[in-house]
């Protein structure tokens, strides 16, 4: 016979070693509440399960069905050779399904808006990479017909995708030699990337893992390693490397700016291809092979070479862009998280449905700091509320002047 709830409750009590009294008091309930709970007469609220889930290292999921949390397997693809250690890569997911998993059990799992998907006439893999970045750039600026994917720098974009597909993009510590994480599951379809100051590689593997989500490949855990263009074997691979350079260097876009630039230069110099870089947000590398792919470029000629030599910082120097390229590099550097995910635990707790655990977790941060920073002391007086200075009177309304 199955266990049920308060089966399990029992279980996390007798394994806490304590009296059912001094379990109540743990969590916060009175033990003639406890009691009847136990006994069937009153159910246990969503905030108690929490909170006995916390005081016994368990999950509201397994108290509720019994089922352990959710671990993922993983598909390694890396072009290093390295592959990462599974428990590292596994903790780095596991703060994220852990968040879901809360939502889901109250009920407030995060909206999955329809999504482009690959089309059953078009087999080749590269067609499919092709059609889907259309489609996907289509999406992205159906809001605004005058917007441009190039246009949106990576912090923007990543917000676009979240409301335009439903993935929740962080930027978080990973594994070392590992780019990016990608998991989809029927409840949620997440994107985890790591703080870089190769700006550009972050980029184009933000595209490369929303690649793989539209096209349904990271039904397990994707775990990539240097994620970069034209170096993978693996057709899914090959399909979200293709995807990704269509959505970030659309190939009418691209064959515009390159007219522009190349008429106001008289040719493809050295600072027009710098332009090319700046405006479409990519490494030069990136960008010769997408020229060369177009056939804008040579990708044997004596400049071609020299271009893709180049770094992305000379670049942004020769287009008089450093502000735009330190300004990415910072942000590409700094952690971030889901910011729908974060309010809505949140609000779960601001609404007494669970206790702040969920949230700091997910932070990776201390619950009794994270309570701190949200429900700070109140000040010992009104005076130094007001910052009265000892020794003066301030009338209401003066105005104080400090060096």
């Amino acid at each position: 016979m199955s266990d049920s709830v308060i089966d399990r409750v029992r279980r996390v009590i007798e394994a806490a070693s304590m009296s059912q009294a001094a379990f109540a008091e743990k969590v916060g309930l009175t033990p003639d509440k406890l009691s009847k709970s136990l006994a069937g007469v009153r159910r246990f609220s969503s905030l108690e399960l929490a909170l006995i889930a916390e005081a016994g290292g368990r999950t509201v999921d397994w108290l509720l069905t019994g089922r352990e949390p959710l671990r993922p397997a993983f598909a390694a693809r890396t072009s290093a050779g390295a592959t990462p250690r599974r428990g590292r890569v596994s903790d780095a997911a596991d703060r994220f399904t852990a968040a879901y998993e809360v939502l889901e059990l109250l009920g407030r799992p995060p909206k999955l808006p329809p999504m482009p998907s690959v089309r059953p006439d078009i087999k080749r893999f590269v067609d499919q990479g092709r059609q889907l970045a259309q489609d996907a750039v289509g999406a992205l600026t159906a809001a605004d017909g005058h917007r441009t994917v190039a246009a949106l720098e990576t912090d923007v974009l990543i917000t676009a995708c979240t409301q335009a597909f439903g993935v929740d993009v962080a930027v978080t510590s990973l594994p070392d030699a590992v780019d990016g994480l990608t998991w989809q599951t029927d409840t949620f379809r997440l994107i985890l990337l790591g703080p870089t100051e190769t700006w550009t590689r972050q980029r184009f593997t933000l595209a490369h893992e929303l690649g793989h989500i539209l096209a349904r490949d990271a039904q397990e855990l994707v775990v990539e390693s240097h994620v970069a263009p034209g170096r993978q074997k693996d057709l899914t691979e090959v399909r979200a490397n293709v995807f990704a350079a269509g959505l970030l260097m659309p190939a009418p876009e691209i064959r515009d700016r390159f007219r522009q630039v190349a008429d106001r230069h008289g040719r493809l110099t050295v600072e027009a291809f710098s332009e090319l870089v700046v405006a479409f947000k990519v490494s030069p590398s990136a960008l010769s092979a997408r020229l060369s792919q177009l056939r804008l470029m040579d990708a044997k000629s004596e400049p071609a070479v020299h271009y893709r030599a180049l770094t992305t910082e000379i670049c942004h120097l020769l287009a008089g862009a450093t502000d735009a390229f330190q300004r990415q590099l910072a942000w590409a550097a700094a952690q971030r998280f889901p910011v729908r995910l974060v309010a809505a635990l949140y609000k779960c707790y601001a609404e007494g449905e669970t206790t702040l655990r969920p949230l700091a977790s997910l932070l990776g941060m201390d619950v009794d700091h994270l309570h701190d920073l949200l429900d700070p002391a109140e000040p010992d007086s009104p005076e130094a509320a007001v910052g009265e200075v000892e020794g003066s009177e301030v009338e209401e309304g003066d105005l104080i002047f400090q060096p």
